[in-house]
């Protein structure tokens, strides 16, 4: 710790005391956690995770123990955050676009390798034997042994070496009526069912490693196993040794020159691969495009008509002698004091079809009701409704204030010209509202452009679009598309990587947006000089 100096504004080093010492003690603990992270994120694959947790550490010891990093030091909680949630999935999200990570290929190359390398297999001269199992008080196991073609019994534990063995042998109990000895000593038989439950037996080789060794195949038999995939690190290849096939490493899988693959693959990069899939696959292509047009129409939409209410309300009340202004404004708010998650999902039950009570009363006063869940342009019109009621309200609030900072006299003069109401809504109200609220509208098409709540909790991005490859809808927007892509169940598995690669797209959409609408605020300014 350190004291500022007040002539100088410099941090003056404290003496040695016991707070000093516990200070010390406190990042001496905090290295060590991050240290042991390190380390475990390694050994688990996660090497980028563990790049960023060391300049953490790093940089907390840079900044909590030399007086440079001084003026850090408040900070330094917050960009601690900053790099660990906002920087690192950034680039994490990058990372992922360029390889294959997704169903099948969910585990590190060292990870895959020691699941294939489990896999064993019967080979041709290879005994059977039916099996009884008996546990020990430490928890060891013991076989015994039947052979299936001569009837012959053996005794067999891990480590040691198969022996043949007969029933009243030293150490073995009287058979039973079936031959299978009641007890070993030191052990205790394990039932039928006892021994089906029992998850370890299946991993367990009995005999002695690199020899025949006799592993549970299944709940009746055992069998002299041999491991059927081995591992040349030098060619990265896999040798099959039940018929000799070589299985080459192509993009995360070890697949034969015939096309025949190995289960599970493993993460690698694929260079542009997801990105030419988005634009080359028919599959994709179709309902992306259908969703990318309904992308820009739906926040398009949704900005115009929540500003065109929002603002028309704001005018009326802006009135002198409007009756009952302020009880009616407050209610008017009520739909944006509600979270939005409750009101979506209280509409979603209005716009139900069958029960719904829109379509009951609609059906009741006219007799017909649109199918606001299976038609598209009534699902496109049920939640650009629903997003008119969630975001009215928020106009109103904007533009009110707005319209109070619009001097008046700016009217009057207007008014004396002879401009109708019609003219000096356009040439004054509106020009001079822009310059104020543009801004604001513009992060509110950027919001509704991924606003995945309303479009995922009202239909779902329902109705289906027919022949589409992934779960796709018409009310889909980009986000909730990629949502499915990356989470949702069916269709062809989750895929991060193709879904983090159109995350990168739509990333660069909506930076795109943002950039060539805030163009239009120079405009807008502009406009407000020549009113």
């Amino acid at each position: 710790m350190a004291i500022a100096d007040s002539s100088e504004g410099k941090p003056v080093p404290k003496k040695f005391t016991l707070t000093t010492v516990l200070w010390k003690i406190l990042i001496l603990a905090f290295d060590a956690v991050g240290v042991w992270f390190i380390v475990q994120a390694i050994s688990l694959g996660y090497v980028e995770l563990a790049i960023i947790v060391g300049i953490i550490v790093v940089g907390f010891n840079i900044i909590f123990t030399l007086d440079k990093g001084y003026p850090f030091r408040w900070m330094a909680l917050g960009l601690a955050f900053l790099l660990m949630f906002n920087i690192y999935p950034i680039f994490f999200t990058v990372y992922i676009g360029f390889t294959n990570y997704g169903d099948g290929h969910l585990l590190t190359k060292k990870q895959a390798l020691a699941q294939i390398q489990k896999v064993t297999y019967l080979p041709e001269d290879a005994k059977t034997y039916s099996w009884t199992a008996y546990r020990s008080p430490e928890g060891d196991y013991a076989l015994w042994l039947v052979d299936n073609s001569d009837g012959q019994t053996y005794l067999a534990k891990p480590g040691e070496e198969i022996i043949p063995a007969k029933p009243g042998d030293p150490g073995i109990g009287e058979a039973d009526t079936k031959g299978i000895p009641v007890s070993l000593e030191g052990y205790t038989r394990l039932t039928t069912l006892q021994a089906a439950a029992n998850k370890e037996l299946p991993n367990i080789k009995f005999g002695i490693e690199g020899e025949k060794t006799v592993q549970i195949r299944t709940s009746k038999e055992a069998a002299e196993l041999e491991l059927r995939y081995k591992y040349d690190e030098a060619t990265d290849t896999i040798i099959d040794q039940s018929n000799g096939d070589i299985y080459f490493n192509k993009e995360g899988t070890f697949t034969t020159k015939d096309g025949k693959t190995i289960s599970p693959g493993f993460r690698a990069t694929v260079g542009w691969k997801n990105f030419q899939e988005v634009f080359n696959s028919p599959a994709l292509r179709g309902p992306l495009l259908t969703m990318l047009i309904w992308n820009f129409i739906f926040p398009t939409l949704s900005v115009l008509t929540t500003f065109a209410l929002g603002l028309a309300i704001s005018i009326m009340y802006n009135e002198e002698g409007f009756p009952l202004k302020k009880l009616i404004r407050t209610l008017l708010l009520i739909p944006y004091t509600i979270p939005s998650v409750i009101s979506i999902l209280i509409w979603r039950g209005m716009f139900n079809t069958e029960f719904g009570v829109i379509n009951r009363t609609l059906i009741d006063l006219i007799g017909v009701a649109p199918r606001w869940t299976s038609e598209p342009f009534w699902a496109r019109t049920a939640v650009i409704l629903v997003n008119l009621w969630l975001g009215f309200p928020y106009m109103m609030l904007i533009t009110s204030g707005a319209l109070q900072s619009i001097p008046s006299e700016i009217y009057e003069a207007a008014v004396v010209d002879g401009a109708s109401g019609w003219q000096r809504f356009w040439k004054i109200t509106l020009p001079l509202l822009l310059v104020s609220v543009g801004p604001l509208l513009i992060s509110s098409y950027v919001f509704n452009f991924n606003n995945f709540n309303l479009i995922y909790l009202l239909l779902g991005g329902g109705p289906p679009i027919p022949g589409a490859a992934t779960q796709a809808g018409y009310t889909d927007i980009l986000i909730s598309y990629i949502y499915n892509l990356a989470f949702a169940p069916g269709g062809r598995g989750v895929r991060y990587g193709l879904a983090s690669a159109m995350s990168m797209m739509l990333f660069i959409i909506v930076g795109a947006i943002t950039l060539f609408q805030y163009r239009f605020t120079n405009m807008w300014e502009e406009v407000s000089e020549n009113v």
